[in-house]
């Protein structure tokens, strides 16, 4: 199973961020909202959590897969390698 790093939809408060981050390093949410509570008293946690809310894709969000490039080993190029357009030919 491949494991990434992605904001949770099914373990969240406000942003998925710490069901994410919890997910992501097999421990408990609670911890590491614990972590974050502790954080923000220090001042530092607030914006820690907003960058991660924006950069962080949810989970469930699809990553675009390339097209193959090459239909076989020995085959010529299906697509520009430098354009990504289809080669009609």
């Amino acid at each position: 199973m491949e494991t990434r790093l992605v904001r949770s939809t099914s373990d969240k408060v406000f942003g998925g961020v710490c069901g994410g981050l919890a997910r992501y390093f097999n421990i408990d949410a609670t911890i590491v909202r614990l972590v974050f509570v502790l954080l923000v008293l220090s001042g530092v946690s607030p914006l820690v959590y907003l960058i991660l809310w924006v950069v962080m894709p949810e989970d469930g969000a699809t990553m675009p897969t390339p097209p193959s490039q090459m239909t076989g080993p020995t085959d010529e190029w299906k697509y520009d390698p430098y354009t990504g357009e289809q080669i009609k030919r």
